[in-house]
């Protein structure tokens, strides 16, 4: 038989104290004395207790009127970057996913931009300790992010992008390799024979080259003759002083590219959109003029990350995780006026 989880009254009861002087030696209010408090941490840490972080925040709300459905705040947190925007177009879609699901679980939402250039990660700490904030979602940054600054111990974390190391959260986002096969399998459905890819560096190793893995894998078994090779550079400025050279020397019928200026490039190679080439994207939401490609489900990868964030909350499961799982979203393909219809 499964043995109870401890409580404050059982802990109370063990020591022969009142319950509400365990709760405030507990959380270091009121007037108990230095070694009551630390015996009944003692006891707390040998037993195994772990308060309910919604505990709290429940009882606020009913205090403070607030309606019986609210169960606590998460936060959202952007990672300010040096030269970099925070919540670009596809940011949004993730956020507005997790607002909308987020009210439908009863919780509120709270966002932060964070890092070297914004809020410091030890002031977003106590920030987040001050307003009972246990669940953490932390949107795609480009440079490897580092959240080590906050204490862990307090929160749980949803890493909404392919994978974060410092630290090590559960993470979910678009399915990155399947994102190219799907495209390649449109393309290829429409009679292109050459489709070729350009790619930044640091976006491909962001997501530990998936997207050109996936490329060169297709190219392999589905377009076998002539292969376009991979146009990869680190800075899209080299990749638009490349551009024409590649372009006209390997002559793809098809680009995938992150970029919409790409659309221009072409055109300065005398390409016309879509009578004589295509262009396919692998996020639409990035472009402003309308194309074919990928929708990478931002809305829904925001939905998913709250789901599996107010789980861990409500299973009080906070802390890092020792063995942290990766959600992959399969990313839908949207027709647009930048290739041939399909047959």
């Amino acid at each position: 038989m499964t043995k109870p989880s401890p409580t404050l009254r059982s802990i109370a009861r063990d020591l022969g104290l009142s319950r509400t002087t365990v709760s405030d030696a507990l959380r270091g209010v009121g007037r108990v004395d230095t070694a009551t408090a630390s015996r009944v941490r003692r006891h707390a840490q040998k037993v195994g207790y772990r308060p309910n972080p919604l505990t709290g925040s429940v009882m606020a709300s009913i205090r403070q009127g607030r309606a019986r459905t609210f169960r606590g705040s998460l936060a959202v947190v952007d990672i300010a970057e040096p030269g970099r925007m925070p919540h670009g177009p596809f940011h949004a879609e993730i956020v507005a996913g997790i607002r909308t699901r987020s009210a439908d679980l009863g919780f509120s939402v709270e966002e932060f931009v964070a890092g070297p250039t914004a809020l410091p990660l030890h002031r977003l700490d106590r920030i987040l300790q001050s307003r009972d904030i246990h669940g953490v979602v932390v949107l795609p940054s480009w440079y490897a992010p580092d959240l080590t600054g906050l204490d862990w111990r307090n929160y749980a974390g949803i890493y909404t992008d392919y994978v974060i190391e410092r630290p090590s959260l559960h993470s979910v986002c678009a399915d990155h390799y399947h994102l190219i096969v799907t495209a390649l399998e449109q393309v290829r459905a429409r009679g292109y024979r050459r489709p070729g890819m350009i790619m930044q560096v640091r976006r491909d190793e962001r997501i530990e080259l998936r997207q050109t893995a996936a490329f060169r894998a297709m190219q392999a078994t589905q377009f076998p003759e002539n292969p376009v090779p991979l146009l990869i550079r680190a800075e899209e400025s080299a990749l638009e002083a490349e551009f024409p050279t590649w372009f006209r020397h390997y002559k793809p019928d098809v680009v995938i590219s992150h970029f919409e200026s790409t659309l221009d490039w072409m055109a300065a190679c005398g390409a016309r959109v879509p009578e004589t080439h295509g262009l396919v994207a692998p996020n639409v939401i990035a472009f402003s003029r309308p194309v074919a490609g990928l929708d990478m489900q931002g809305r829904m990868i925001g939905s998913r990350a709250t789901d599996m964030i107010v789980g861990q909350i409500l299973r009080n499961e906070r802390g890092l995780p020792e063995w942290p799982s990766r959600t992959v979203l399969a990313a839908r393909w949207v027709e647009g006026p930048t290739v041939r219809p399909a047959g």
